[in-house]
């Protein structure tokens, strides 16, 4: 079982808790509730994620070599299941993990459509890095918006392999008109990090634009997502 699996590194959630940790998380509960979250390391945050599904054990250090191995606490959220289990982590603490994670998302999202997409750009970036930044594999969004760029509807239309997705204009289109949409947003991500649009991104986004133009659908614009930025085709001229 997952919980059982040890990683290369020696992670692991079982083992004895040390005399000197007692009562280390109530401590840490308290600065939390105190000072707030701004006030704690991230392998602090982890831990108190941790506690939830690790009872009775000390979790700092299974929460600082998980930061480590995996190079920051959103990179810890956004590790595939199978790569947290792999880990060591069992069911119980990677449904903690990623649950915490789709929290992330759900209000980044909220926040987004809650605004003028266009008068807080910075909410749409937010939320297509919390979606997106961190997954292994290739995946492909669309933001749809209503006449006055506000945000209809968030949604993953295909999922690919580590560099490629295939995306097909006409369901892209046909989806717009579903949901009454006036303008959309392409968005997907590059998994190696590298938000530089390619070749085949450029030429995918004009097969796009020239099917919605027909139809009056407007296309905004084409973020790509990268673990450490992103890159805007319009910006860039390229749309």
């Amino acid at each position: 079982m997952a919980g059982n699996r040890r990683s290369r590194r020696g992670l692991k959630e079982d083992g004895p808790e040390e005399p000197h940790y007692h009562g280390h998380r109530e401590r840490l509960r308290q600065r939390f509730r105190e000072a707030g979250g701004g006030a704690l390391a991230d392998y602090e945050l982890l831990e108190l994620i941790l506690f939830q599904a690790i009872p009775r054990r000390d979790v700092k250090p299974l929460a600082k070599s998980l930061i480590e191995r995996f190079g920051s606490f959103a990179a810890v959220l956004g590790a595939s299941r199978s790569v947290l289990e792999d880990a060591g982590l069992s069911e119980t603490t990677v449904d903690a993990l990623k649950a915490t994670q789709e929290a992330g998302i759900r209000l980044t999202r909220e926040n987004a459509q809650s605004r003028r997409v266009f008068g807080s750009g910075q909410a749409v970036i937010d939320y297509c890095r919390a979606a997106l930044a961190h997954s292994d594999t290739e995946e492909f969004h669309v933001l749809f918006l209503d006449r006055k760029n506000g945000l209809i509807a968030p949604e993953k239309q295909a999922r690919g392999t580590v560099d490629h997705t295939p995306v097909y204009p006409r369901e892209v289109v046909k989806r717009a008109l579903e949901l009454s949409a006036s303008a959309i947003i392409l968005v997907h991500n590059h998994p190696s990090g590298d938000p530089t649009p390619s070749k085949a991104d450029i030429e995918m986004t004009r097969e796009v634009a020239r099917a919605a133009a027909a139809l009056g659908i407007a296309v905004h614009d084409h973020l790509i997502i990268g673990r450490g930025g992103h890159a805007s085709l319009k910006a860039l001229g390229l749309m």
